[in-house]
């Protein structure tokens, strides 16, 4: 637990036999349950999942491969079973410093945010990501900061923390399920009011080549104009979901979880 409220760590892995047991052997003990969600690894990611002896460790895999965003939702869907208060998201590259999540937690538990996100560009290391991640990861980022209106930067950092009631607030079955999700999800967060801070983390790389192409711009631009029309379409339809809607933070009452559960098909 963290500050009296129970933490959740969502760990998507995809191709990870090598670095996932790595990752998991390293999660702090306050943490009080973990998702792995394997989206159809063809090697041995699985297995490794299986193998950890962390009883905290839940093992979830996907038949078929969906994208990061489609695990991180299961993830998600699970934590929120377990009425976890404080949900994270660690890759299970190993490339999320441990170390790091408790400055991710604090200003959500303090109820200072709803949403705490990693920022690899404000910490003093940020010069050993590779020039070309930081670069497509800026211009991302000032995208990003256009459509949404939120203040905040490297929106491609998937380390983050999210109240389980800014979860229950956002169309978690929207959410994109490929790259570009993070986008998405700020996209949903804007929309509702919901207040997203970003937190200094520090990047781990070790030999790993940027995973930004040129067509991921492209990709991102696209994800950002479907949130933009689904959020303006609810709006009009009178469904919500468009403008300031945020519900002081905490846990909802049991009637209003068991709703809530039920609309997300959990």
């Amino acid at each position: 637990m963290w500050r009296g409220l129970s933490v959740a760590v969502v760990v998507p892995a995809y191709r990870e036999e090598r670095l996932l047991g790595r990752t998991l052997g390293r999660l702090p003990d306050f943490v009080d349950h973990v998702v792995v969600v394997d989206d159809a690894s063809p090697d041995g990611t699985l297995a490794v999942a299986r193998s950890c002896r962390d009883t905290r460790v839940r093992v979830l895999r996907h038949e078929q491969n969906h994208g990061v965003g489609a695990a991180i939702v299961t993830g998600y869907r699970s934590a929120l079973e377990a009425r976890a208060e404080l949900i994270a998201v660690m890759a299970g590259d190993d490339q999320m410093h441990p170390d790091d999540l408790a400055a991710l937690l604090e200003p959500v538990a303090s109820g200072r945010a709803d949403y705490a996100k990693g920022n690899r560009f404000l910490h003093p290391d940020r010069r050993v990501m590779p020039l070309e991640r930081r670069a497509g990861g800026m211009l991302l980022s000032a995208l990003t900061r256009v459509a949404t209106g939120l203040t905040i930067d490297d929106s491609q950092c998937g380390f983050t923390v999210a109240h389980a009631e800014a979860l229950r607030a956002v169309p978690l079955e929207e959410l994109w399920p490929r790259f570009g999700y993070p986008n998405d999800l700020l996209g949903m967060l804007a929309a509702r009011g919901l207040r997203a801070v970003d937190v200094p983390v520090r990047p781990v790389y070790a030999d790993e080549r940027s995973g930004i192409r040129p067509w991921h711009f492209a990709t991102v631009a696209g994800v950002v104009a479907r949130r933009w029309w689904l959020e303006r379409q609810r709006a009009r339809s009178g469904m919500g979901g468009a403008g300031p809607a945020r519900r002081p933070l905490g846990l909802a009452d049991a009637t209003d979880a068991r709703a809530t559960a039920q609309a997300l098909d959990l």
